[in-house]
């Protein structure tokens, strides 16, 4: 082989052999230079969990976070801790569950959830509302009952619908079993409303004497309105109840007394006739 060839060939290869030894060298250093990223296992739930709910080892899970994060997280050593508390607050699949999402002790629940002064008040409302997520928690409904009047059984107005209460929170909503007529259990949509120790006798009362349905609102909208009930007869083009007005006081009208009418008198002198008129003695009073 020629030598010149040959030479050329051992300097190349020298010269590739160092680029490649320079270039390892600086990768090894810049990724030596990178700061350690530490991470944390923390406990997240597994699904959505409601307000209210129990936590269980089945709705709970571990996940991974890079640095040790959020405050109050729960480690996964502390996992076992939480078992048997109420969530007072929404958590959203894979979300790291945290202190202040959850009751002080073991089975606080809903309880937990409400605000001191206010009562959570249950209501059993249909399948329609309770199956369908029409009533979840935070939404805003209207309560309105229908019935007869206590003393109206014979009424040509027939069953009445009223609005009971106005923006009323929803507080939780899930299902209860009870017995039917033969014993057996079956499922019933209740809604817990969170309403004033005032709001929760008249709810109280309303459950077992009418039928209660719940009307969903704007959360937007926090204005409560007089509304005036309606009867079945005025779905038929029946007489209507009509509006409370307010009494005025009578107006005094003053009429001038009209003027008295003059009266004559014919008087005969022989074959002359004259007459001679004379004023009301009214006008003299």
């Amino acid at each position: 082989m020629n030598r010149r060839l040959l030479t050329i060939l051992l300097v190349a290869f020298v010269l590739a052999a160092l680029c490649t030894f320079l270039v390892v060298r600086l990768v090894h250093n810049q990724v030596s230079a990178r700061p350690t990223i530490t991470t944390t296992r923390l406990v997240a739930a597994k699904a959505d969990i409601k307000l209210g709910t129990l936590l269980s080892a089945d709705n709970i899970d571990t996940v991974e976070v890079s640095g040790t994060g959020p405050k109050d997280a729960i480690l996964e050593k502390n996992k076992a801790s939480i078992i048997g508390r109420g969530v007072i607050s929404d958590i959203y699949a894979g979300e790291p569950i945290i202190e202040d999402r959850l009751a002080g002790g073991k089975n606080g629940g809903l309880s937990a959830a409400i605000p001191i002064g206010m009562r959570a008040c249950a209501v059993r409302v249909d399948e329609v509302v309770g199956v369908s997520g029409f009533a979840t928690p935070g939404m805003r409904v209207d309560v309105l009952i229908s019935g007869t009047p206590p003393g109206e059984q014979d009424t040509k107005r027939g069953t009445e619908s009223r609005t009971l209460l106005q923006n009323i929170q929803v507080l939780s909503a899930g299902t209860e079993y009870q017995k039917d007529a033969e014993g057996k259990a079956k499922p019933a949509q209740v809604v817990n409303l969170l309403v004033t120790p005032e709001q929760a006798e008249t709810l109280s009362l309303a459950t077992n004497q009418v039928t209660i349905r719940l009307v969903l609102r704007n959360p937007m909208d926090t204005k409560t309105d007089p509304v005036m009930g309606t009867a079945t007869s005025n779905l038929f083009g029946g007489p209507t109840a009509a509006p409370t007005a307010t009494t005025a006081k009578p107006r005094r009208v003053e009429t001038k007394a009209a003027a008295p009418k003059p009266y004559s008198i014919e008087v005969m002198n022989g074959n002359k006739t004259s007459e001679e008129k004379f004023a009301s003695p009214e006008g003299h009073q």
